[in-house]
C-alpha cells in the first residue's frame, strides 16, 4: 500500500489556497494528507458587496494556473476586470511623450495583458474547488509550534511565523515610502487600460475596474501618505488627480483607503528539513509592476511539481534534497525580480536631473528595441 504524507499549509491567502488545490487534485492527492490552517476568518465574497480595496493585477500565465484547477471560471463568472493596454510615463514626459512606454494586447496576440481581480474573490473561488476534496480546512486557528506533518508549508505572509520558528533569516530594504490604496470614479472612460506614472516620490498605479473605476496605489513618502490619510475625500481626490497629471481627467473617491508601508525582504533559504516558504513568506516586493501575486503563484506551480516528482520517483517529499530543488528553481528568479523592481524605483525617484535625462533616453530606447522589449513584456504576462 502507498504510504500516505501529511501536509500542512500555514496561510489561506491566494498562495497557500493555490498550493492545496494543486495538490488536491494533483494525480497524487490520494497519497496526500491535506490540511490548510489560518489564524483569520474563513473569506468570504459576494458579488453584492463592493470592490474590495485589495486588488491583484493577474498575468495571464496566472489565469492558466488557476484555471487548471477550476477556479478560473468561478472567478471569471463573478466579477474580473480584463486590461487590454498599458501606459508607463514619467513625470518629466507627458502621457503621450516619445519616452511613454505603451503596450497593446493585440501586439502580442493575445485577448487581454492580464487582469484586475479582488484577493478575496480569488481565495473565495479556490475554498470552492477544495471544498470539493479532501482538504482539511481550518480558519481562526493560530500556531504556537510548528505544525507536525512529513511537510509543513509556510504561505502565511510577509511576517511568516513559519520562517521565525525554523529560523531562517531575512534580508530587507526599507523603501522609505508608503502606499496609500482606494478607488476613484474618473471623468474620462479609463478604457481597460492600466496606468503608471513614475514620481520623485514614488510611482502612482492606476488599475481599471470592472464598473468603470479605477483602483490607485500610490507609492509616496511616509508624509505624503498620512496627509492622504487624513485628507478629506475631496482633498484626496484633487491631490490624486494631480499626481496622475489629469491624464483620466478629474478624480473622485469613490471607496475606503488603506495605507502600508513598503519594503522588500527575501529569505536568505526558503526550506529546512521539512519545511518549504513560497509566496511572501519567501520573498516580498515593490508593488509598482504589480508581479508579487504572480510570483507567488508560481512558487506554488512550482512546489506542487517537485513533490508529485518526489512521490513518482520514491522520494519523501519534505526531504531536504527534494525541497532544494524547489529552492533552486524559484529564489533566482525571485531575486532577480526583487532586485529589478527595486533598482526601478530607485532609479525614477532619483533628484538628478543627469540621470532623468538618461531614464528618460532609456525609455526611448526601449520603445524601439524589438526582441528585448517582447521578451520584457512576456515575461511579465507569465507566457512563453
Amino acid at each position: 500500500m502507498k504510504r500516505q504524507f501529511s501536509i500542512v499549509i500555514v496561510g489561506a491567502g491566494m498562495t497557500g489556497l493555490t498550493l492545496a488545490a494543486l495538490l488536491a487534485k494533483g494525480r497524487h492527492a490520494g497519497a496526500l494528507d491535506i490540511t490548510v490552517i489560518d489564524a483569520a476568518k474563513r473569506p468570504c465574497f459576494s458579488p453584492d458587496d463592493d470592490v474590495s480595496l485589495r486588488v491583484s493585477a493577474i498575468a495571464n500565465g496566472s489565469a492558466e494556473l488557476l484555471d487548471s484547477v477550476g477556479a478560473w471560471t468561478i472567478i471569471r463568472q463573478a466579477r474580473v476586470s480584463a486590461y487590454e493596454s498599458m501606459c508607463v510615463w514619467d513625470e518629466g514626459d507627458a502621457p503621450e511623450g516619445g519616452a511613454t512606454l505603451r503596450f497593446d494586447a493585440a501586439e502580442f496576440a493575445v485577448p487581454q495583458l492580464g487582469h484586475i481581480v479582488e484577493n478575496v474573490l480569488i481565495q473565495d473561488a479556490l475554498l470552492k474547488i477544495i471544498a470539493e476534496c479532501d482538504v482539511s480546512l481550518q480558519f481562526e486557528t493560530k500556531i504556537e509550534s510548528l505544525p507536525k506533518a512529513d511537510l509543513v508549508i509556510g504561505a502565511d505572509g510577509a511576517r511568516s511565523f513559519v520562517r521565525e520558528l525554523v529560523g531562517i533569516k531575512t534580508n530587507k530594504w526599507p523603501y522609505k515610502q508608503t502606499a496609500v490604496v482606494t478607488h476613484l470614479t474618473t471623468e474620462f472612460d479609463h478604457a481597460a487600460t492600466a496606468r503608471q506614472r513614475f514620481l520623485r516620490d514614488g510611482p502612482l498605479g492606476m488599475l481599471p475596474l470592472a464598473d468603470g473605476r479605477i483602483s490607485v496605489v500610490w507609492s509616496t513618502t511616509p508624509d505624503r501618505a498620512q496627509q492622504a490619510m487624513d485628507a478629506t475625500d475631496e482633498d484626496l481626490g484633487c491631490m490624486l488627480t494631480a499626481a496622475s497629471d489629469g491624464v483620466l481627467g478629474e478624480l473622485t473617491v469613490a471607496g475606503p483607503r488603506g495605507a502600508f508601508p513598503l519594503r522588500a525582504q527575501h529569505a536568505e533559504d526558503y526550506v529546512r528539513a521539512g519545511v518549504a516558504l513560497v509566496g511572501d513568506a519567501a520573498h516580498a516586493i515593490h508593488p509598482l509592476a504589480g508581479q508579487g501575486a504572480n510570483l507567488g503563484l508560481q512558487d506554488s506551480a512550482e512546489l506542487a511539481r517537485v513533490i508529485s516528482a518526489a512521490i513518482d520517483d520514491g522520494s519523501h517529499p519534505g526531504d531536504r534534497p527534494v525541497l532544494r530543488r524547489y529552492e533552486r528553481a524559484r529564489k533566482g528568479a525571485n531575486s532577480t525580480m526583487l532586485h529589478f523592481m527595486t533598482g526601478l524605483n530607485r532609479l525614477f525617484t532619483t533628484d538628478s536631473t543627469v540621470l532623468g535625462e538618461i531614464r528618460l533616453a532609456g525609455m526611448r530606447l526601449f520603445n524601439r528595441s524589438g526582441p528585448v522589449r517582447e521578451r520584457a513584456v512576456k515575461v511579465a504576462l507569465g507566457v512563453k
